[in-house]
């Protein structure tokens, strides 16, 4: 029993220290500078086609680097359960509406998660002159992005949408996890994807 309950402590500090990794991480990124191209990663589209709170911070944080940085813009995510569209599509509309040329978006319409975002985003720059991608996420989804990007081998700053506190002990909990996930699939090379 002592073992078990040894076993169960280590797990849970363990966890508290990625999830305090994490809080250190989205405090560091280095500000968003110099890009030639702007990845914004899909969040939920809701079953009567609006955006939800986090998909629309996202956006609204990639137009103001958008009118920064004339560039094009990369729109990721495919169409989920519940959703009416495409979360490329719903994200693509909404930029437009704000005042973004058509010609100025691409939409990567295929991914289902962080990983194929970033990865399907990197194929669709290459050839376009794009050679550093700001990556537009919520703030506590940045540093993972991130990582991911420079595994697909992209030179990437950031960009995280604010979220409201509320929500931070569901996001950042949550996103630790994902973290061990990707520390799995990288470097043990685990297929769970």
């Amino acid at each position: 029993m002592m073992l078990l309950l040894i076993a169960v402590l280590v797990a849970v500090l363990a966890y508290l220290g990625v999830v305090g990794m994490l809080v250190w991480k989205v405090t560091h990124v280095p500000p968003a500078e110099n890009y030639d191209a702007i990845v914004v990663l899909g969040a939920q589209v809701k079953a009567d086609g609006s955006l939800s709170l986090q998909l629309k911070w996202r956006l609204d944080a990639a137009y103001e680097a958008w009118q920064k940085e004339n560039s094009l813009i990369v729109v990721c995510g495919a169409q989920g359960e519940n959703e009416p569209m495409t979360e490329a599509q719903a994200m693509h509309d909404y930029l437009v509406g704000l005042g973004v040329p058509e010609d100025a978006i691409i939409m990567e319409d295929t991914s289902v998660n962080t990983r194929q975002n970033i990865r399907n985003a990197a194929a669709l720059l290459k050839g376009r002159n794009a050679q550093k991608a700001l990556m537009v996420t919520s703030d506590y989804h940045l540093p993972r992005a991130m990582a991911l990007a420079e595994d697909e081998g992209m030179t990437a700053t950031g960009l995280g949408a604010p979220t409201k506190a509320i929500y931070w002990p569901k996001n950042y909990g949550r996103e630790a996890l994902a973290w061990i996930k990707y520390w799995m699939q990288k470097y043990l090379h685990l297929p769970l994807e």
